[in-house]
């Protein structure tokens, strides 16, 4: 026995003819089939509402909080304020410990003592947030002024620091011996007289090099001659310069002072050994060190 499969579309027509042994292998594959989903749908596992197909709440996608830009602008904000308070804290320790004040007394690590009865919650409005907006920026503003006044504090106090202490005296090392004076002398390259505008100190490598008094640094690098050079302007005009030194220790804007050292010995530039070369400049024009070298100091 045979089934004969006749198909008659618009534009397409064909046959087919099946044995009886291909027609009864359809039906039962179709059979077992349709046998398995009924299986499972009874069984609960393929039910699309089973919570095997459920998301779970990691797998949802979060909406965004409606007021999200607004949390964000607030948390960026207030990173801000914190990092301009955390610098007015450390320019306020630097004045008080500058001032001796007692760490028990004022210290800038800590609130101040506050207090106050509980207040009722508030709800959260618009307008609550543009209310937070405006005394944030008012308190920025606050802060703001703040840092000046201590920057202007900073500035007086330290500049009368730099006054105090600015007279020039002694020798640019703690240890060594005075290696060369001021004037003219023979070249230790060429052999030829040459003029030497400051005096020498030898030492061994790394010894330190200290400021003869207190200033700003103006100079901290390689200069042709100099090796590495540190230049101090102490102010009224003079200036000192430490040449030769193998590591500087200081950068220019920073204020050093008196007998802090600056630079450790070495024999960079135009050297024959381990020395500082020091000079002392009166309105850009050097002069014989020797007199500032035995001074006394005040």
């Amino acid at each position: 026995m045979s089934l004969t499969l006749l198909y008659r579309g618009k534009n397409v027509r064909f046959s087919m003819q099946l044995t009886k042994l291909h027609w009864l292998s359809a039906l039962c594959a179709f059979a077992l089939i349709s046998g398995l989903i009924v299986h499972l749908i009874v069984s609960n596992k393929l039910q699309p509402n089973s919570e095997k197909y459920q998301l779970s709440s990691q797998d949802k996608i979060t909406q965004p909080h409606p007021e999200q830009p607004i949390i964000t602008a607030l948390t960026i904000k207030l990173a801000e304020l914190q990092s301009q308070v955390l610098r007015l804290n450390a320019l306020g320790d630097r004045l008080a410990d500058n001032a001796n004040i007692p760490t028990n007394e004022f210290n800038f690590s800590q609130l101040p003592a506050s207090g106050g009865p509980v207040s009722k919650d508030f709800p959260v409005t618009d307008k609550t947030f543009e209310q937070l907006f405006s005394e944030i920026e008012n308190f920025e503003n606050s802060i703001n002024h703040e840092e000046k006044q201590l920057q202007m504090l900073e500035s007086v106090t330290f500049g009368h620091h730099i006054q105090n202490n600015s007279y020039l005296s002694g020798r640019p090392i703690a240890k060594g011996w005075l290696s060369s004076y001021y004037g003219v002398r023979k070249d230790p390259f060429n052999g030829k007289p040459t003029m030497h505008k400051g005096v020498d100190f030898a030492d061994k490598e790394d010894t330190a090099i200290i400021a003869t008094a207190s200033g700003v640094v103006t100079w901290a690098s390689k200069r042709y001659g100099y090796g590495l050079l540190v230049e101090i302007n102490h102010g009224d005009g003079l200036t000192t310069r430490y040449g030769h030194s193998k590591k500087l220790l200081v950068n220019v804007g920073d204020v050093v002072n008196k007998g802090q050292a600056i630079a450790r010995m070495g024999s960079t530039g135009r050297s024959t050994g381990s020395h500082v070369h020091y000079e002392i400049l009166k309105n850009n024009k050097q002069i014989n060190p020797i007199k500032f070298v035995y001074r006394k100091g005040k």
